[in-house]
């Protein structure tokens, strides 16, 4: 049986830091973290036009500082930084801090090459797939698109009615090496639903940006 871990959580600590940072003490940790939960998820979809791929939150006494990443940061902050201030009342009913029009800081990070982050990757292949496209042609393309930005590695896996299949199967396509096992190694890692009509296809992607 093979032991499996998020190559992302593997490499805390060491590579990687976490996307939320602040303490809370026993009181208060399921109450910010449920909170957490909810920005996240609201920001995945309220900013899915703007090529979002992950949400940072940074906790101090009474502020919070959300960094959306984007690829097209133009788009979160609006003409005149007017969407940036319609993100930031509808952030601002979600927060349980003091004053959080003042005490609420949002700047999004743009993300400079899309094709080496693993969410990105892996979010495009889920919408095609749910476009019904061929899965193979898809998985090619993609491939050859994070190579060519500078990947020295990459994996794709696929699990479920594929293509509309009777029966489920898994298919994995790789390029390139994918150290798993080197801690120093930066694997970048997603996995997103793409949910079609014959069901749930589970996309995974692995990146490997170098040492």
């Amino acid at each position: 049986m093979g032991q499996k871990v998020n190559p992302i959580s593997f490499r805390l600590g060491n590579l990687y830091t976490w996307n939320s940072l602040w303490y809370a003490n026993q009181k208060n940790f399921k109450k910010i973290l449920l909170e957490d939960i909810a920005l996240k998820k609201f920001l995945m979809q309220k900013l899915k036009l703007a090529g979002i791929i992950g949400v940072k939150i940074e906790r101090s006494i009474n502020k919070i500082k959300i960094v959306p990443q984007v690829t097209r940061p133009g788009i979160v902050i609006g003409r005149g930084g007017s969407g940036l201030e319609e993100l930031k009342k509808l952030l601002s009913k979600m927060v349980s801090i003091p004053e959080p029009e003042k005490n609420l800081e949002i700047s999004p990070e743009e993300v400079k090459n899309p094709d080496l982050s693993a969410t990105f990757v892996a979010q495009r292949i889920a919408e095609q797939i749910e476009k019904r496209m061929p899965h193979r042609y898809i998985i090619k393309k993609a491939i050859e698109k994070s190579m060519s930005s500078g990947a020295k590695g990459v994996k794709i896996a696929l699990s479920g009615r594929i293509n509309g299949a009777e029966i489920a199967r898994h298919e994995k396509f790789s390029q390139g090496k994918i150290p798993l096992q080197t801690l120093r190694a930066k694997i970048d890692y997603a996995e997103i639903p793409a949910l079609t009509r014959s069901g749930y296809v589970g996309v995974k992607v692995w990146v490997y940006q170098g040492d």
